[in-house]
């Protein structure tokens, strides 16, 4: 079931596939799928077959990016996931999280863990990490946003996030090019949520942390520190994946994902 959700200013786009034994709306907990900023919901399509089978998926697409409308105002990833879950009738969820989804996931956790019945966590981002990003890659994103070079921003992101990708590359190069436009978008209108990196040690859910052996090595040593700092995380590291696992691991991604549904207090 294709939706609009109403958040504060904005409509974004979201798909429930409902409960696959036929149940109520609701019965037992949903996985919540939470997109990176390298992609939009779509990166999600090679691993929902196997969740869809077994269990409740929702996934949507942040302001801006995939079917959802650009923001026109100021607004917090946190509070519009809070807002999904409410339209969807969900008090408690596994959520899982990519990349910029993963620092979504993790701001819930510590904001309102009542809500949070266990996290995987693909390639997390983390609000508070200043070193996740390397200074020199930010700067030459914006020398080629500037000159408006389209084709600089997706090569250079296919030389570092998508560095398993041989030739043309073309599904991670579809997603990287349908998200350029919302990058501009949520950096004019989002608010950050608070800093996370060092409150890691409060998580008190289940967590799977699956870390990409070929992702930039600032992101896998945030994420070797993230494990460490998250009690009880268990790390799954991949050794064929890059920032695009759900594209070139599909089936460890889902495996790890299963692992943090099944370990839900």
């Amino acid at each position: 079931m294709d939706v609009t959700v109403s958040v504060k200013d904005g409509e974004p786009w979201a798909h429930d596939s409902g409960d696959p034994r036929g149940g109520t709306r609701g019965a037992g907990l949903p996985l919540v799928l939470l997109h990176p900023g390298v992609g939009d919901s779509r990166v999600w399509d090679r691993v929902l077959p196997r969740l869809t089978e077994r269990h409740r998926v929702i996934r949507y697409d942040a302001r801006g990016y995939g079917r959802s409308p650009a923001p026109t105002t100021a607004y917090s990833l946190v509070e519009d996931l809070i807002a999904v879950l409410d339209h969807f009738g969900v008090a408690r969820a596994v959520l899982v999280g990519s990349s910029m989804g993963g620092a979504t996931a993790i701001s819930l956790a510590l904001r309102d863990p009542a809500r949070v019945a266990s996290l995987a966590l693909v390639v997390p981002g983390v609000t508070g990490a200043d070193d996740l990003v390397p200074a020199a890659f930010t700067a030459e994103v914006g020398r080629l946003a500037g000159a408006g070079d389209v084709d600089g921003i997706v090569a250079l992101l296919k030389r570092t996030s998508g560095a398993v990708g041989t030739g043309q590359d073309p599904e991670v190069e579809t997603l990287l090019r349908a998200v350029i436009p919302a990058w501009s978008a949520a950096y004019r209108h989002n608010v950050p949520d608070p800093p996370a990196y060092d409150r890691l040690g409060e998580l008190d859910v289940p967590c799977v942390l699956v870390l990409a052996e070929h992702d930039q090595p600032e992101v896998v040593r945030v994420n070797e520190t993230m494990a460490r700092r998250i009690p009880g995380c268990r790390l799954v590291r991949l050794a064929r994946s890059d920032h695009f696992p759900t594209v070139r691991e599909p089936d460890a991604v889902v495996d790890a994902i299963l692992d943090a549904y099944a370990e839900a207090g």
